[in-house]
This record gives structure tokens, C-alpha cells and sequence, in this order.
């Protein structure tokens, strides 16, 4: 594994969103659902799309709170324009959890 520098981890800006709408993405390659997320006042509200079908819907993804990383360029997926990538980790069949905290915080929030 390559080791970076602790100023490489700060140049991610890894922060905290809440999911304000969710739909299906039906033309995407593999099941995926189209999301807007709000980052607070600083960031405001950014889309993305995410494979994550297998243990979420769009209804339960509205209203939770997620982490993704604001600072990449935004990246064409099929038809749509994704501007954040949202973080999840893989379960024993390789379907996507996505990763949020524990309880509520306030939006907009950076990892550290």
C-alpha cells in the first residue's frame, strides 16, 4: 500500500450531506439511483449517482444523512452529471453500505 502524507488526506475534503432526493437511474450500465444532497450553506446542494440499490431505495435515502467527497471534478455517468461521490463500504456480497454518522451533525460537517 502507498503511503501518503498527512497534508495528501487534507486535500480530500471528505463532508457530511443530507439526502434530499432520490429516483431511480434506470439508464445507468448497473442498478443505480440518482441522489441530491444538501451540504449546508457553505457547498449547497450537489447530485450524484450511486450503486447502491441492493440496500437502498430512493425513499430510504431521503432525509439521511451521508459522507462524500465534494472536491473531485464533477464526472459524466451515463446521461448525468455527478458531482460528489458518496462513500459506502462493500458487505460479504460486495453490495455498497453507504457511510454516515452515528447520529445527527450539523451539515456540511468536514471529516477529520
Amino acid at each position: 500500500m502507498d503511503e501518503i502524507s498527512f497534508d495528501d488526506f487534507l486535500k480530500v475534503d471528505i463532508r457530511v450531506g443530507k439526502v434530499l432526493r432520490a429516483e431511480p437511474y434506470p439508464e445507468a450500465r448497473k442498478p443505480a439511483i440518482k441522489m441530491w444532497i444538501d451540504f449546508g450553506d457553505e457547498i449547497g446542494e450537489r447530485k450524484t449517482s450511486a450503486q447502491v440499490t441492493a440496500h437502498y431505495s430512493p425513499e430510504t435515502l431521503v432525509g439521511k444523512q451521508v459522507m462524500a467527497v465534494v472536491n473531485f471534478p464533477p464526472r459524466q455517468i451515463g446521461r448525468f452529471m455527478s458531482e460528489v461521490l458518496v462513500l459506502g463500504l462493500p458487505d460479504d456480497n460486495g453490495d455498497i453500505r453507504l457511510i454516515g454518522p452515528d447520529g445527527p451533525v450539523p451539515l456540511g460537517g468536514r471529516m477529520h
